[in-house]
């Protein structure tokens, strides 16, 4: 079964780019196959990863509700479905990328949703780890699309309304009973450790802080691929640093 570290945290608070450097330590450290899933319709995390996204699983549930006939009736929906997501998955340098995308038709989703669930839990047993960046309202979360979690990796800022953000989804985790073994905080693009009276009600396993880097500022500029940072980038060495709980499997 699948090691799977779910990723969360407020817009802007850099959850894509810390969901791509794990990806990049996994691999850099040799602890086996991954699988990053971008359920964040409005991030990037396959191009922050260096590779050209495939059809996304928006576009073939859009497909199959719109054109059902599409199906071989020796195959049936299910099957056909699991296939479409293998089909969806794109090959990068050490790892594999899938991203949700989101469906935009008219139609019902409730059985396709049902059959991408079960197809998902297959997929995650294919590999040894699944980092899944979702977006800030953990919408795939709260449709049970994720139902569980081995490590749940909050991001946020400094700020007040991040550490807001970042307590309300950790409430919302608990309102969707979803399972989790971890629940981790990261303070991202600070100076110095968060002081622990602001945090101290979150119910959150306080990891560390993340430095402001600006090798990952202008890789974000010029849409640069994160896996071309240096081994001795400061936003990398820190998670190296402070991460070995997000992707240790005790």
């Amino acid at each position: 079964m699948g090691y799977v570290i779910a990723m969360a945290g407020k817009g802007g608070t850099g959850k894509t780019t810390i969901a791509a450097l794990i990806v990049r330590l996994i691999r850099d450290l040799k602890l086996g196959t991954v699988l990053a899933i971008d359920a964040d319709p409005s991030s990037n995390l396959a191009e922050t990863l260096g590779i050209d996204s495939k059809a996304t699983i928006g576009s073939i549930l859009d497909d199959i509700c719109a054109h059902p006939e599409k199906v071989p009736p020796s195959m049936g929906k299910d099957a056909f479905i699991e296939y479409q997501v293998q089909t969806a998955i794109a090959e990068g340098e050490g790892f594999d990328c899938l991203t949700m995308g989101r469906p935009e038709g008219p139609g019902c989703y409730c059985y396709v949703n049902n059959a991408l669930r079960n197809s998902l839990g297959k997929l995650i047993k294919d590999y040894d780890y699944v980092v899944i960046d979702n977006e800030a309202g953990l919408e795939h979360l709260s449709r049970r699309t994720t139902r569980s979690a081995d490590a749940l990796v909050v991001v946020s800022n400094a700020t007040q309304v991040g550490l807001i953000a970042a307590k309300r989804i950790r409430e919302l985790i608990a309102e969707l009973k979803i399972k989790t073994k971890k629940e981790l905080l990261i303070i991202n693009c600070a100076d110095k450790d968060i002081e622990k009276d602001r945090i101290k009600d979150m119910k959150l396993d306080y990891l560390g802080f993340i430095p402001q880097d600006p090798t990952v500022e202008i890789a974000s500029l010029n849409g640069s691929c994160l896996l071309k940072l240096t081994p001795e980038s400061i936003s990398l060495l820190a998670l190296r640093k402070i991460g070995e709980p997000i992707w240790r499997k005790t």
